[in-house]
């Protein structure tokens, strides 16, 4: 009973979600509540929710502050010169240009929110692409998968789903997983150098002058039209538009390019929340955070509590600048931090009453024995589809504990699990049921299916770059 009524839990929540009849922090508490109660032991909800919430306190704090730390990184400038780096590297070269997205991609990544991410690739390179007459699926593939590979940051979301799921570290899930996931970030970096090379080969090499020069032309021609035919002339303005085209050399062109260079801003040069004087402390103080990070020296939650509360007084030193950073990121902080407390409930519960035991022991069955002690194996090839399919918050709470359970009765670590789990990122960002993803295809005016029939393919083998070398590595 126990087992049909679990994923009964699990079914009802993922069907609600998908067809967005509950938001997921509504129905992460709700739909367990309601469970709760049909099982007989309604009266012990509050013991399984503040066991929950104990446990996933520590992660919360750590995506908060998190969040807070590298939303204010980008308010004072810190990857500023790396955008303008990257756009002048690409110039007018369509290789460099898709290179470019995919690295703008994974670094703008680092704060975490793929809406973010893509408004800020997009409106640096979009530019580029439709001046060029640049694929711009190619664009939109690659920057969802280098965000994809990147989302595995532990403040990212999923890896902090892993951990709140099956209620490990989430820094013993993220710093193994490492390597394998750098072999699949070169992965993308080697697809977009492959699809640059196409667009390259379509398109020829221009440099950035002589599409400046073009698009002048362009534009004067149609000026031209316009004005002979409001005069009744039926040619007479082509002739002044032949005479400036012939002048590609000029002072003038030198001018369009700076006018063209500052409307290829991203971020607003002029923001007052810019801080030059101290880009060198903000960009050492992110050397040394991610640093500690990695060779663990402290908690990751205790690191980016020390450094979004360092990085606020050295760069706000004024409380109503403070509480002005802090506003402007309060939305994502609610989210997620939200997000996970009301997990607490899902988990809890699921795992208080038993059924994820009762789950695990029917997948055991179902199972062919020869398949349990691979079944880190399973789960990253099962990460594809599923995390596609369903939205993040249905697999790591629903459907990852009972992989997890089973995998433990043959001898697989939840710390395997959880890291097998990762895989299916760069895939799960495509994916329909994920919002950020309309943001990228909205802005890049790109049909969703156009952009879905290019990049499953790819993303599917940067999925599978990472699965097998997580198995080279013996990470998973």
């Amino acid at each position: 009973m126990l087992t049909i009524l679990g994923f009964a839990m699990i079914a009802t929540f993922l069907v609600l979600i998908m067809m967005k009849k509950m938001s997921p922090i509504a129905a992460l508490v709700l739909i367990p509540a309601l469970f709760c109660v049909f099982v007989g032991k309604g009266a012990k909800l509050g013991d399984y929710v503040i066991d929950g919430v104990t446990s996933l306190a520590p992660t919360a704090a750590m995506l908060m502050f998190a969040i807070v730390y590298f939303g204010v990184m980008i308010d004072v400038g810190l990857f500023d010169p790396v955008v303008r780096g990257i756009l002048k590297f690409c110039k007018a070269d369509p290789m460099r240009i898709v290179v470019g997205t995919a690295v703008l991609a994974a670094i703008v990544s680092l704060d975490g929110d793929g809406s973010t991410t893509f408004m800020i690739t997009v409106s640096a390179m979009y530019p580029l692409y439709k001046r060029l007459k640049m694929s711009l699926v190619v664009m939109t593939g690659v920057a969802a998968m280098a965000n994809g590979v990147m989302n595995t940051l532990p403040w990212g979301g999923p890896t902090a789903r892993a951990a709140t799921a099956l209620k490990v570290d989430a820094s013993d899930i993220f710093v193994p997983m490492i390597p394998a996931l750098a072999v699949g970030l070169l992965g993308v970096f080697v697809l977009s150098y492959v699809l640059g090379m196409r667009e390259r080969k379509r398109l020829g090499v221009l440099t950035l002058g002589d599409v400046l020069v073009e698009e002048k032309v362009e534009e004067k021609e149609t000026e031209s039209v316009l004005v002979g035919a409001g005069s009744g002339g039926s040619g007479t303005g082509k002739s002044p538009v032949a005479a400036g085209g012939s002048g590609s050399g000029t002072d003038a062109d030198a001018d369009d390019e700076a006018d063209e260079q500052k409307r290829f801003q991203v971020l607003d040069p002029n923001r007052p929340t810019l801080r030059p004087k101290l880009y060198w402390f903000n960009a050492l103080l992110t050397v040394a955070l991610l640093t500690c990070m990695i060779m663990e020296w402290l908690p990751i939650p205790v690191l980016f509590l020390l450094g979004a509360a360092l990085a606020l007084t050295v760069n706000f030193p004024h409380i109503p600048d403070q509480k002005a950073r802090l506003a402007a990121h309060a939305d994502n902080v609610l989210n997620v931090s939200g997000m996970v407390f009301a997990a607490a409930v899902f988990t809890g519960v699921l795992q208080g009453t038993g059924m994820v035991d009762h789950m695990a022991r029917w997948m055991v069955d179902v199972i062919p024995s020869g398949m349990g002690p691979h079944m880190a194996l399973v789960t990253g090839v099962l990460s594809l589809p599923l995390t596609y399919f369903m939205s993040n918050d249905g697999f790591y709470f629903g459907v990852l504990p009972v992989l997890a359970e089973a995998g433990a009765a043959h001898g697989v670590t939840p710390l395997e699990m959880a890291r097998a789990s990762l895989v299916g990122q760069p895939l799960h960002m495509s994916s329909p049921l994920v919002p950020a993803v309309y943001v990228l295809v909205g802005m890049a005016k790109v049909e969703f299916g156009d952009h879905t029939r290019f990049v499953v393919k790819w993303a599917a083998l940067t999925c599978l770059v990472i699965l097998g070398a997580g198995i080279l590595f013996g990470i998973i």
